[in-house]
């Protein structure tokens, strides 16, 4: 709102103020006013104010703007049956009210009538009150199980990796506002239907330069007698004695004003109008200006009772809102995937596959009289269509604390699944997205529970029966998998780690500005394994310490925005599950299944997992990242009499990320992947090794945002050599998956 429009109003209603006092004192002029002299609308600056070209408006009653909820004009309604009868200083001092509030934008609230004074109250930009700015939400970053970071769920003040909620960091506060309802603009059917405003800005009074006071408007060197406020500025001026100017001797008409400028504006106004009264000066209002603004309020007196209804339905929502609410304290954020996804074989693929059970990818392979794994031909998988979702509970308590609660569901098998070798189940081809996250499809499952609170200014502990592992380690700006690289094998390392979600403790340490040290124990509890046979954290049988677990150890090193190196090592011990060591809990093989080497069964193994990890952004629309991992496991055979040994693998990832191509917060991603590449020990791999050929993948994916809760993110992926076979046809695999967050 411009300064001189601001005074329109305080113009409008210093004289009725004043009038309040009069009418209401046995000298008043109000009880000497007689109906029948002839209104004379020259005299009063009101006029020139309301003919000056901005402030003339062809006017309609509109939908209002938007309005903060949590700031509300106290404006009550009354006689609403007879809005004629409304009184002068009632109507003087709500109007003076809401602009003080500057709550409600008011844009042409008056219905032009043939012969009536055409007035618009300019609109003026929402600010957040500083004391009534709402809690920032914080986010969730769920991860999966495959390694990355994981959707935003908090941003503690330590530093943590950020855990979006998708909205990951997003990271902004978001305030539900609701226009007002009018018949142009309808009440909400619910809560959904209330905008967001993504962003409020509040102005500090410390910026706002000196103003002084002006007895006469030839003090102001930029007003001119041509302005076409010149006589209204001069009024306020001369005859009212509350105009400022700036200490340069400017006025700046031109310039919008602050809400702190305009309430020093009317303060000023309110105090002469005061002195005056108190004075008993006779010649402070004259009649034809009570006469005029006595028609000005009953020619608007139906505009100005609409616009109190509509505040007063505002202020019903709000308090319906607020009585309704989830909780004070916890914040529900939602995450959905939509997947579309096909796999192209230009061939049909040999896998390593039991022959008594080939369609599963789960049933072990046996060894043949050549003491070589049983061997099946797949084919063309059909297309499927499939959804997965996280709903995110966050609770804090102190507000530098959080609980977080988070339950996955879905009914994801992608086409690929049904090309892979035992064990490699959710690997290769497919999207990370594309999933069940439980054991069972369409069944509700807690993904993450865990508890996170500061301990001094540097050190942040985070505790819980279900952390999640890729929370705190091996994230990556450009396979972050909510915007990034798409796939299980490109999300993160393909080596790290056996336990994705698992019972424990992560201490994480700030040591410097550049570094930060992060530690945690886990034993495996993750949400998608079949709680009969894994979950042995929690199983009594095994308990916390007996059981698969990790302790993994990550040293970070940042020193800009635009880089972060990370080095990570991880030492597991891992339970073998039907005699074999593999599958989902066999990191660093990573996937397939290991044996003595003779089809026979093993016992308990150690691991160890390197793994380099870097993201760099080189310019606004240009980065690179890379990973390397080395791992070594231990085979221990049942059978004493066979000598056991170690299987050394190593992964490498090297890629090219597009921050905000063709659109601001875009992301293409391009990715090259040779996710298992076996150096030694292929004699103990009963499904995994192929005949001795390295596979290898390309992927590109773009994430594109259609708006700030829905995007688009189209991926294409080939692989090469597929189960590790080299005469393996090309794989080639689309994905077009569409997410909400909200």
């Amino acid at each position: 709102m411009s300064k001189l429009l601001c005074f329109k109003i305080m113009l409008t209603a210093t004289p009725a103020l004043l009038c309040i006092s009069l009418l209401h004192s046995p000298g008043s002029y109000a009880a000497e006013m007689s109906a029948t002299e002839t209104l004379e609308l020259t005299d009063l600056p009101l006029v020139e104010v309301a003919e000056s070209p901005s402030a003339i408006a062809q006017i309609d009653t509109a939908p209002n703007p938007r309005v903060t909820p949590e700031t509300t004009a106290d404006v009550k309604p009354e006689n609403k049956e007879k809005p004629e009868s409304i009184s002068l200083a009632t109507e003087s001092e709500k109007i003076a009210e809401i602009s003080q509030a500057n709550d409600v934008n008011a844009t042409n609230l008056a219905t032009e009538k043939p012969g009536a004074l055409p007035i618009a109250i300019e609109p003026n930009a929402a600010q957040a009150n500083p004391a009534l700015t709402p809690e920032q939400t914080v986010e969730i970053s769920p991860k999966s199980t495959n390694p990355e970071a994981e959707v935003a769920a908090v941003s503690p003040p330590n530093n943590l990796p950020p855990t979006d909620t998708a909205n990951q960091k997003s990271s902004e506060s978001n305030l539900l506002s609701e226009s007002i309802e009018s018949p142009e603009n309808p009440a909400p059917a619910s809560i959904a239907e209330i905008s967001e405003v993504d962003s409020l800005e509040v102005t500090d009074p410390s910026s706002t330069p000196e103003i002084e006071q002006v007895t006469s408007v030839s003090q102001l060197s930029d007003v001119r007698p041509t302005d076409w406020a010149f006589q209204a500025l001069q009024s306020l001026v001369e005859r009212y004695g509350c105009i400022a100017g700036y200490p340069d001797g400017t006025y700046r008409g031109n310039r919008a004003m602050t809400r702190y400028e305009f309430a020093a504006g009317l303060n000023a106004c309110l105090d002469k109008v005061a002195e005056l009264v108190t004075a008993g000066t006779s010649n402070l209002v004259k009649k034809e200006d009570l006469q005029k603004l006595q028609r000005l309020q009953e020619e608007f007196a139906a505009e100005l009772a609409t616009l109190r209804g509509r505040i007063d339905v505002l202020e019903a929502r709000t308090a319906n809102l607020e009585s309704n609410q989830f909780s004070t304290t916890t914040k529900l954020n939602a995450n959905v995937w939509l997947n579309l996804t096909s796999a192209f074989p230009t061939g049909d693929i040999r896998a390593e596959r039991s022959r008594t059970a080939p369609n599963s990818p789960f049933a072990a392979p046996t060894r043949d009289a050549n003491n070589r794994p049983t061997r099946v031909e797949r084919g063309q998988p059909e297309t499927t269509f499939s959804y997965y979702a996280f709903l995110t509970l966050n609770t804090s308590f102190t507000g530098k604390d959080s609980l977080v609660t988070q339950l996955v569901f879905g009914n994801g098998n992608s086409p690929a699944n049904e090309l892979v070798s035992a064990g490699f189940y959710n690997s290769w081809g497919t999207p990370f997205l594309d999933q069940t996250g439980t054991p069972t499809a369409n069944v509700v499952g807690i993904r993450e529970m865990s508890y996170t609170f500061p301990v001094g200014d540097k050190v942040q502990v985070a505790i819980g029966p279900r952390l999640n592992y890729y929370r705190y380690f091996d994230g990556n700006r450009f396979t972050f998998f909510m915007k990034g690289a798409t796939s299980f094998n490109s999300n993160g390392s393909t080596l790290l780690n056996a336990v994705d979600r698992g019972s424990g403790a992560v201490v994480s340490w700030q040591v410097a500005k550049p570094l930060k040290l992060t530690a945690a124990y886990m034993a495996e509890n993750t949400e998608f394994l079949n709680p009969a046979v894994f979950n042995t954290a929690s199983n009594p049988r095994d308990g916390l310490f007996n059981s698969s677990n990790t302790m993994t150890a990550q040293l970070e090193y940042a020193p800009t925005n635009s880089f972060n190196l990370r080095l990570i090592y991880a030492r597991s011990s891992i339970k073998p599950y039907n005699g074999f060591i593999g599958g989902a809990v066999g990191e660093p093989l990573p996937y397939g299944y290991a044996d003595d080497g003779f089809g026979g069964r093993v016992r308990d193994s150690g691991a160890d997992a390197f793994v380099v990890n870097f993201d760099w952004l080189l310019g606004r629309n240009f980065g690179l990242f890379g990973r390397y991992s080395y791992g070594q496991l231990e085979v221990n055979p049942v059978n004493r009499d066979r000598s056991g040994g170690d299987i050394k693998v190593q992964s490498f990832q090297v890629g090219m990320g597009f921050p905000d191509i063709g659109k601001k917060g875009a992301l293409g991603v391009l990715s090259f992947v040779v996710p298992h590449d076996y150096i030694s020990g292929r004699r103990f791999l009963l499904a995994g090794g192929g005949n001795g050929g390295t596979q290898y993948e390309v992927e590109g994916s773009y994430y594109y945002p259609i708006t700030n809760n829905i995007a688009i993110v189209p991926a294409f992926y080939a692989i090469f050599n597929a189960n590790n076979f080299d005469g393996n046809p090309t794989v080639f695999v689309g994905n077009l998956r569409t997410q909400f967050s909200f």
